[in-house]
């Protein structure tokens, strides 16, 4: 899952640069949008709404050519191997039982042990996974990894993260608005346009960065909502052996091969302070304690 979210955040702040320079454009032009206090909080709504939904809109596009995926066509599961067979498999068994459109398939050269699921629907998904993943897990974790990823995308996970994001950029559009029209009164008239407008971007960054604790927080609630999808996919005691199995690797392994398994996000360690604030993904031990405690009707 931090593959999707950093997508998108990726697609956050290029839409935060693009839609601020047009606007200052505008304002440039004399098309003011309005200063005032309530015109302020209209632009952040407004601004908000799009700078989420855009980003959700292009997460797909964005992963497939940043990792330079190709989807799997129909016509081409013959050749596939038989661990590509099962990823692809297992997709549409879920796709058919919760009767959506079948996400698609698509593998990536990475050698980080890697899954990750975006879509700006639920029928308009994409489930990738990477070749590492491919080449060090066995059967049965492979599975989980892919009905874990099925279960963010039937639960919507990526468009109720992209409505908290658009409560959060509509708060952190208009302080930094706020913060930029108190810099300008202290800079020359000449000036304050080009100074109104750095601090601007530079507040939103700022307090964008702060604000991803909150949505970092609501990632990791949907990871154990995630798992306990899965769990009703898998055999739960299944999941639980090999996540702890992952948990005794990891406290074996060399510290390239743990940088893999951090990127995959299910084996990190319990974070602590303030870096806890920004971890996408509970730690292990809370993981299979969920598991533990789950309850299959």
């Amino acid at each position: 899952m931090w593959t999707r979210i950093l997508l998108f955040i990726c697609a956050n702040i290029w839409i935060l640069i693009i839609l601020n320079v047009f606007l200052y454009i505008l304002s440039f032009f004399g098309i003011n949008v309005g200063w005032g206090i309530y015109g302020l909080m209209i632009l952040a709504v407004v601004f908000g709404f799009w700078w989420s939904f855009i980003s959700l809109a292009l997460s797909r596009w964005m992963a497939k050519r940043a990792y330079k995926i190709t989807p799997v066509q129909a016509d081409e599961v013959s050749v596939l191997s038989e661990k590509e067979r099962l990823v692809y498999s297992v997709v549409q068994d879920l796709s058919e039982r919760n009767n959506i459109e079948m996400p698609e398939v698509g593998f990536y050269e990475s050698a980080e042990p890697n899954a990750f699921a975006t879509w700006p629907s639920k029928n308009k998904s994409l489930v990738a996974v990477s070749t590492g993943l491919m080449d060090t897990m066995w059967k049965d974790a492979i599975e989980w990894v892919v009905a874990h990823e099925m279960a963010h995308v039937l639960n919507g996970d990526m468009v109720t993260m992209t409505l908290l994001q658009w409560v959060v950029n509509t708060f952190v559009i208009f302080a930094a608005k706020i913060v930029a029209n108190i810099a300008q009164n202290f800079v020359h008239e000449n000036v304050a346009w080009m100074v109104r407008f750095a601090v601007d971007i530079a507040f939103q960054l700022v307090f964008g960065f702060l604000a991803s604790i909150i949505t970092m927080k609501f990632s990791r609630f949907r990871e154990f909502k995630a798992d306990a999808g899965s769990a009703r996919y898998v055999w739960k005691e299944k999941m639980i052996a090999w996540l702890k199995a992952l948990q005794m690797m990891k406290d074996g392994m060399q510290p390239v091969k743990a940088d893999w398994f951090s990127t995959m996000k299910i084996s990190t360690g319990k974070a602590s302070g303030f870096r806890a604030l920004f971890a996408s993904h509970p730690p292990l031990e809370d993981r299979i304690k969920a598991l533990e405690e789950l309850i299959i009707q």
